[in-house]
């Protein structure tokens, strides 16, 4: 699934394509995604210039306005879609190739997600109260996201360190992959309960986030150069992990095989030694 560090690298990496673009039309081929594309959308976008291209925690953000309106197409990746840039003819699309975004007849965003677990919608600015993202918590790369502030929103609560890192009302954007790693490089058990940290623990394990999420994101835009293509998929970029999907493997610390659990229906890696 792609999570935070891959949505960040496709924002990136299609950004300098789309941005001040002017949409001429969007062609919807499969509308029954996650949600479904709404039926007006092509109308609402149509005419409209890309004013900028954000993301919030996993969903990508495109604000878009003319002198009569403006809005931001949600859209998110599910679990296996992606986003690419295809300049000049486009090819015929593809069974799971969903919907363009058409700029002009040289220019154009496509979306392919084969499980259809993705999405497009629409926000319409002069309606903030039916904002679709108010519920998430503050970005973990953030100033608000911090040790404190994971230990204030951590008391009293008895769902496990692992489960409470991953609640995108605590924090957005810290996935499966990510939440193992860092529970790792923090040496704290992926089961003990989040009430039942200390501060400095929770100081260790945001300042670990932060470093993973950034060195991610970082290999990311080195490994992922280019959104632009009229043939494959962009492909997300491959990592070197400590614990995640290494079960049986050595630990990289102390050598000991490390454990697979399931929690919240997620694999959880860790190492029993290294993580207390």
């Amino acid at each position: 699934m792609p999570e935070l560090p891959e949505v960040e690298t496709t924002r990136s990496g299609i950004a300098p394509h789309i941005q001040d673009q002017s949409i001429s039309k969007l062609v919807v081929r499969q509308p029954k995604l996650r949600w479904p594309i709404p039926d007006d959308l092509p109308w609402l976008v149509k005419g409209q210039n890309v004013l900028a291209v954000r993301r919030r925690a996993k969903y990508l953000l495109v604000d878009i306005g003319n002198s009569k309106l403006k809005g931001t197409l949600i859209i998110h990746l599910g679990m296996s879609g992606s986003l690419r840039v295809i300049k000049g003819t486009p090819p015929e699309p593809l069974k799971h190739e969903h919907f363009d975004l058409v700029f002009s007849k040289d220019l154009m965003l496509r979306f392919t997600d084969p499980r259809r677990f993705g999405a497009c919608l629409w926000q319409d600015a002069n309606n903030p109260e039916n904002a679709f993202l108010d519920h998430l918590g503050p970005e973990p790369l953030s100033d608000e996201f911090s040790g404190a502030y994971l230990f204030e929103k951590s008391r009293k609560r008895t769902s496990a360190i692992k489960t409470f890192i991953m609640d995108q009302r605590i924090v957005v954007g810290v996935g499966n992959i990510y939440a193992s790693e860092s529970l790792f490089l923090s040496g704290i058990n992926p089961k003990k309960a989040a009430g039942k940290l200390s501060k400095a623990k929770y100081e260790t394990l945001a300042a670990q986030i932060k470093q993973v999420l950034t060195h991610a994101i970082a290999q990311g835009g080195t490994t992922l150069k280019d959104f632009v293509g009229s043939d494959g998929k962009p492909g997300y970029f491959a990592q070197k992990l400590n614990v995640y999907g290494r079960t049986g493997e050595p630990c990289p610390n102390c050598a000991d095989p490390i454990k697979q659990i399931t929690q919240g229906q997620r694999s959880t890696f860790y190492c029993s030694p290294c993580q207390k």
